[in-house]
């Protein structure tokens, strides 16, 4: 055979094989596809609560599944969770596998209202700062500056609330910061078209405008604030002792074991906001993250970390059950550019494409309440919840006071969009009404259970075995 005959066999033969493996690629590959497509029948809890085995066994290839899952649904990067513990599997009593949660906030969900809470509307929050504690007298003390709460005067807070008109700016709020400088381009149209009801989940009167403050919340961030010892204790152990949520395990009526993860992940949070914005040095005023106090108040409790992701699903099946209300809301503060992007900030948010595909029922309420006593449930816990929200006003510490009212009352409005509404599908947005302070509330919520876990995450795998015997001693 000549050197020509020779060749041109060896390019046929290069290109059998260049088809071959293209083939067979193509078969793997629709392979995994179908497979990966399973995986939402496969680890979909059933009515019964069979989620609880898949979370405490993942296999290998239940890692793999996982793993593909990400590729699909684009992923920014792979979940960390191996720095933490029981992280596998189906968030329990939600609809939602850790992995892909994280892989929601952290792609999507946490840069929408990382931008979100900036703008102007979700800026201001009103909020009484000054109510006695009907439990105890207060005995609350702080040692850091950094406990106070800057307060806006009434010139500076858009006078809309009260009379309608808006006078020249006063900087005495502004404490010589650049980033304190508050935005003028209020007018008579900011937060017009909400409504002034109660809320019944929680025990402040929302139309009483007396004694109310009116808070920048871009001035005020939760932080360590040196509000420790037994003052936080206590409001701490009434919230659980006294509402009776000390034992809850899988024989407790679901209605409480939600009450009682909703707490549990709203203190987590709390826990990890301080440790991630933490004053290591006070003599030089250095802040970071406190891997010791990670490890010592959330880490080492696996359940903590568990009920965190718990609440942030219920938070967020709240704002998505609300889509369209939220979606259709005036969000008009004078200037039509931050206005403008404010509302698209939001459909972005209730309308995400790949949360839907991905998580499209963070939690079922529909579970909720069904028994025969199902009603007087339901008005114990309300009732409860109400206690929780009167013990804000026993925290000694004006900051600590301020974001433990503004979370409480988002979990109380996400309780109110769940529970307080006949249930209809799709959600009826004229059966619910919604306060502008409550929209405010519970959009910062929402952003600050999404910041506690890439908080959660950054920091996990910071902690060493030195850290955890400091913690431990």
């Amino acid at each position: 055979m000549s050197a020509d005959g020779r060749e041109a066999d060896a390019a046929q033969e290069k290109k059998r094989l260049r088809i071959r493996c293209f083939n067979s690629l193509m078969i793997a590959g629709i392979v995994v596809f179908l497979a990966i497509g399973t995986v939402p029948f496969v680890s979909f809890p059933d009515s019964t609560g069979s989620q609880t085995a898949v979370a405490s066994n993942k296999s290998a290839f239940d890692q793999w599944w996982a793993e593909g899952k990400r590729l699909i649904w684009g992923s920014d990067a792979p979940c960390p969770c191996e720095h933490l513990q029981n992280l596998t599997g189906v968030v329990e009593d939600c609809c939602c596998e850790y992995e892909t949660v994280y892989s929601l906030n952290h792609g999507v969900l946490h840069k929408v209202l990382q931008e979100l809470v900036k703008q102007p509307f979700f800026r201001y929050f009103k909020v009484k700062l000054w109510c006695d504690c009907q439990f105890w007298p207060d005995d609350g003390m702080c040692r850091l500056r950094d406990c106070s709460v800057c307060e806006c005067p009434e010139n500076e807070f858009p006078e809309t609330h009260r009379n309608g008109q808006l006078k020249m700016d006063d900087p005495s709020c502004q404490e010589g910061k650049a980033v304190a400088a508050v935005d003028r381009t209020l007018d008579s149209r900011v937060f017009k078209g909400w409504t002034d009801t109660d809320n019944p989940w929680t025990a402040d009167d929302e139309r009483d405008n007396e004694d109310i403050t009116y808070v920048n919340l871009l001035l005020n961030p939760e932080r360590y604030t040196g509000y420790i010892g037994p003052s936080p204790k206590r409001v701490w152990d009434a919230i659980y002792q006294q509402n009776c949520f000390r034992q809850v395990d899988r024989d407790t009526c679901a209605e409480a074991r939600v009450l009682f993860r909703l707490i549990s992940g709203l203190h987590t949070s709390i826990s990890i906001h301080i440790a991630a914005d933490y004053l290591l040095d006070e003599a030089t005023n250095k802040w970071g993250a406190n891997p010791v106090m990670l490890y010592s108040r959330v880490l080492q409790f696996p359940d903590r970390v568990q009920n965190l992701y718990f609440t942030f699903l219920f938070v967020l099946r709240a704002v998505t059950k609300a889509s369209d209300y939220l979606a259709q809301a005036e969000y008009s503060t004078g200037n039509q550019v931050e206005d403008k992007r404010t509302a698209e900030l939001m459909r972005e948010l209730v309308n995400n494409k790949r949360l839907r595909a991905a998580c499209p029922l963070p939690f079922d309420e529909g579970q909720m309440w069904r028994g025969e006593d199902g009603v007087e449930l339901k008005q114990q816990i309300q009732q409860h919840f109400k206690n929780i929200s009167a013990l804000m006003d026993c925290i000694g510490c004006e900051k600590c006071r301020l974001w433990g009212k503004l979370q409480t009352l988002g979990l109380a409005t996400a309780l109110k969009i769940l529970f307080s509404v006949e249930p209809s599908e799709p959600f009826a947005v004229e059966n619910l009404a919604l306060q502008r302070n409550e929209v405010i509330a519970l959009i910062n919520l929402l952003n600050r259970l999404s910041e506690s876990l890439e908080s959660l995450h950054e920091i996990a795998p910071m902690v060493t075995a030195e850290h955890i015997a400091k913690a431990r001693w």
